[in-house]
Formats: structure tokens, C-alpha cells, sequence
């Protein structure tokens, strides 16, 4: 059983991405819903099993908080379904920012610049990272005092001749979907987010924010060749450089050489995951066809009276209430929210099978990531659904991260076999920022049986101490992800 412990400096949390968190749902680590948040100079032990094997992360879920850097790789190894030889690790893809997350809140939840023209979009990223590095030009930067290196280099990796190795992908980005390749080489998907899934090889893996995807690369190069690993931030995002760079040295090249190789070229669609007939799981698990509960959901976007944009579901944006975590008002018997419809709590009681029916009426993409479930991916496609496809309803694709493309449904469904509440948001860390946001809650009477530690009412009272004394700045919905 690991054990995560959090000290903290300034507000904040922990969540583990990904883990379904049975029979330790308060440990999903996301503020106003299992916990209050951490408060600075406290500390909290998060325990919990791994209830999955495969490649994740962590990150904070307290505002846009992650996107400035709060973030590292989590993996957990298990059997192999596909043979490999060498394990390559983590590949952190994202993109990143120079200003300060807070500032880049202040502008899409606000007016931006302090202009009389309010905007719902985040500013161009300013570079692409894998692993934390690429080159940069600081000449381009205009009014920006970040401290910045030119050319500071790129990642390096290492292949081996005639080896199979196994890539570890994670996009912790907060906005941009990104398209990774490496030249000349051929990449067969093992697993999307913590699901194992039957192998097919494509030149471009397609990657949305918070997604993981697990692939293999046959080192079928000279012992001398280097080569380059890209990867790109599509449209779908404004980047000021979308493309990032990293070396790859055959075990015999001259370490200082640049690589001289050509892209492949993407015909991939750029705001969309691989076709759901692809991605199917190597465990098989076939869909129940007669939901007890189908829940529709419209998202769309607008201004509300004061100037600021916001991200609705239903009609009903989301606001934490970090002094009155959710999982422990329910512990309490308190299920329902008459008089606080922006906690945007979806109670679904005594449901052993719960679909929902996402409609994306807003002109972007939003990659929909789900706690407490790995969710089976029924349908996605143009428009509204027919109430009757299912791609591959003997086995459909299960993740915890879907894109959802801009004017499209999405069809998601889970068994209700994890008591808890549990969020569903969109991960791009601006769209949570302006409300993007819904809480699923699961099996009301199991949670009042709970035996919840006590830690959890102790994160409570050391939050309200501190903001007794301290006023607590929060300028958006207050969530940022898991």
C-alpha cells in the first residue's frame, strides 16, 4: 500500500490520477469534495491501494495550481501483456506558460489585461516541453521579466539495437493536445491511461491533457543513428511554439551530433483521440445496455453579469466550497444541495449503472476525465447522438480521460460499484478554472457506513484556523485536476 505525504508551503492538495480510490474515497485528494484543502505549514499522508498497474501521475487539484509545475510521473508496475526489453520510464509531454498560473486565471475568468473586452481564452503558451526541457528564443518574450536561458537544450534518450522499449506518455499539460512521433520509427500502443489494450501501431500518437499512453518502439535503426522525438501542440491550442524536440542516440552515436531527420507527416485529426474501433482493451468487459440512469449533459460557455466567463453544465457552472468538502457532508447524512446548486452535485442514489450523454455545443474540445471509475467509452462523434451506436459494445474502450470534440456527443458509462463523490470535469486547466465541472454521487447510504478518519475532520479545522487569520484569494472555481 503507498503511502504519498504532502507538505505544504502555500494552499493546496494532492491527487493521485487515475486510481479508483476504493473503499478510500477521501483519499482522492480534491479540495470541497473529500478534504479541505492542505493548509500552509500543515502536513497530510495519503493511503491507499493501488488498485491499478500502468503509467500515471500526480498533481495538485487546488485551482490551476499544477499547471505552474506541481506535478510529477507515479508508476506502478504489473504483468506485461506485450513483451518488451527495455523500460524507457516517463515521458512527460506539456506545454508551459512563463507567466504565473494565478495571472493566467486572473485572464480567463476575468477582464483580460485589464481591457473592457472580456475573453474565455487562456494566452498562447509560450514553449513545449518533453521531460521539462526544450530550446527557447528569449528575444520573442514582450514585457515578460520570467528569467529565461536561450537555447538551455533538449531531452536525450537512448535506444538500443535490434530492443523493443517501452515509452511511458503523459500529457500534465493545461491546454494543448499533443501529437508525439519519433522519426522514422513506428509506435504500437500498449495501454490508454491505466487500461492494458490489444496492440496497433500508428507513426503519430494522439495525446489529450491528462491522458496516458503506454507504446512500443522497435529500435530498427544503425548503431550510430540519432534520430529526433517530437512532439506537437495542434490547433486545438494557441501555442507561440508548439513544436518540442528531443534527441534519440543509438547506442554507438556521437552524443554531441544533431539530429538530421524528417517528420512524419501527421493526417491524424488534431482535436480527437484515435477512433474508439482502435483502442480496445485487452481485458474484455462488455456494455450493460439497459442503464438503471442515463444522464444527458449539455456543456456550453458565456459571460455571467459581472464580465467574467464561465463554463456551464446543465446550465450550472461549479464553485468549490473548500470549508465543506462534499464526501463528508454526505458521511453526515446531508445529500442534498437545494440551496447551493453551484456545487453542481448529481445525486444518483441507489443506481447500479449510471450512462451519461455528453453534448459539447461550445467550439472547442475537452478532454473529460472521470474519478473513481475507469469509464467504458460507448460512442463519440458529430452532432447528437442516435441512441442506439455503440462502437465495439462486446468490449468498448475504458479510460479515465475521453476527448470530447467541440459540437459532438460523447456516450460514457460505469457499473456504480465505488460508493463515494466523485468529479467529472473537463482537464484542460482553464475550462476547470471557469467551471467546467460536476460532481457524481455515488451509493448516498454506503457513505453514511463510512468509517472516515478522523484526519480528515483534523484538514478541516487546521483549514479553518487558517483562514480565520488569512484571507484566501480565489479568483476561479477553486479545482484544478487529478
Amino acid at each position: 500500500m503507498p503511502s504519498v505525504v504532502i507538505k505544504q508551503e502555500s494552499n493546496g492538495e494532492s491527487s493521485r490520477h487515475g486510481f479508483l480510490q476504493k473503499e478510500t474515497p477521501w483519499y482522492d485528494g480534491v479540495p470541497s469534495v473529500q478534504q479541505c484543502p492542505i493548509a500552509p505549514g500543515a502536513s497530510f499522508t495519503y493511503r491507499f491501494q493501488a488498485d491499478l498497474y500502468g503509467t500515471t501521475w500526480y498533481h495538485s487539484h487546488y485551482s490551476a495550481q499544477y499547471a505552474g509545475g506541481l506535478h510529477g510521473p507515479f508508476i506502478v508496475h504489473g504483468p506485461n501483456h506485450v513483451p518488451y526489453d527495455i523500460d524507457l520510464g516517463p515521458i512527460f509531454i506539456n506545454d508551459w506558460y512563463h507567466k504565473d498560473y494565478h495571472e493566467v486565471v486572473k485572464m480567463v475568468t476575468g477582464l483580460e489585461g485589464g481591457l473592457d473586452i472580456p475573453t474565455p481564452l487562456a494566452p498562447n503558451s509560450d514553449n513545449n516541453l518533453i521531460n521539462g526541457k526544450n530550446s527557447f528564443d528569449c528575444s520573442s518574450l514582450v514585457n515578460d521579466t520570467t528569467p529565461c536561458t536561450n537555447d538551455a537544450g533538449i531531452s536525450k534518450f537512448k535506444l538500443t539495437s535490434g530492443k523493443t522499449h517501452r515509452l511511458r506518455l503523459i500529457n500534465s499539460g493545461a491546454e494543448g493536445i499533443q501529437k508525439f512521433s519519433i522519426d522514422g520509427h513506428t509506435l504500437t500502443v500498449i495501454a490508454n491511461d491505466f487500461v492494458p489494450i490489444e496492440p496497433y501501431d500508428t507513426k503519430i500518437a494522439t495525446i489529450g491533457i491528462g491522458q496516458r499512453s503506454d507504446v512500443l518502439v522497435k529500435a530498427n535503426g544503425k548503431p550510430k543513428d540519432v534520430v529526433y522525438m517530437r512532439s506537437f501542440i495542434t490547433e486545438c491550442a494557441t501555442a507561440n511554439n508548439p513544436l518540442a524536440l528531443a534527441a534519440v542516440y543509438y547506442e554507438d552515436a556521437d552524443l554531441n551530433a544533431t539530429p538530421n531527420s524528417t517528420a512524419w507527416v501527421d493526417d491524424t485529426d488534431p482535436c480527437t483521440n484515435d477512433d474508439l474501433s482502435k483502442t480496445v482493451p485487452y481485458y474484455p468487459l462488455k456494455v450493460n445496455r439497459k442503464p438503471d440512469v442515463t444522464q444527458e449533459v449539455t456543456i456550453s460557455g458565456g459571460f455571467n453579469s459581472s464580465g467574467n466567463f464561465n463554463f456551464f453544465m446543465n446550465n450550472q457552472t461549479f464553485r468549490a466550497n473548500f470549508n465543506n468538502p462534499l464526501l463528508l457532508l454526505a458521511h453526515q447524512g446531508n445529500v442534498t444541495y437545494p440551496y447551493n446548486p453551484e456545487w453542481n452535485v448529481y445525486n444518483f442514489k441507489k443506481a447500479k449503472t449510471i450512462r451519461f450523454v455528453l453534448y459539447n455545443d461550445f467550439p472547442a474540445a475537452h478532454p473529460m476525465h472521470m474519478h473513481g471509475h475507469n469509464m467504458q467509452v460507448l460512442s463519440v462523434g458529430d452532432g447528437r447522438w442516435d441512441g442506439k451506436t455503440i462502437v465495439n459494445a462486446d468490449n468498448p474502450q475504458r479510460r479515465d480521460v475521453q476527448t470530447l470534440p467541440k459540437f459532438s456527443h460523447m456516450v460514457v458509462q460505469i457499473d456504480a460499484d465505488n460508493p463515494g463523490v466523485w468529479p467529472f470535469h473537463c482537464h484542460i486547466a482553464w475550462h476547470v478554472s471557469q467551471g467546467l465541472y460536476l460532481n457524481i454521487m455515488e451509493r448516498p447510504d454506503d457513505i453514511k457506513q463510512m468509517q472516515i478518519p478522523m484526519i480528515m475532520e483534523q484538514t478541516c479545522r487546521d483549514w479553518t484556523k487558517y483562514t480565520d487569520n488569512n484571507i484566501v484569494d480565489v479568483l476561479d472555481s477553486g479545482l484544478r485536476l487529478t
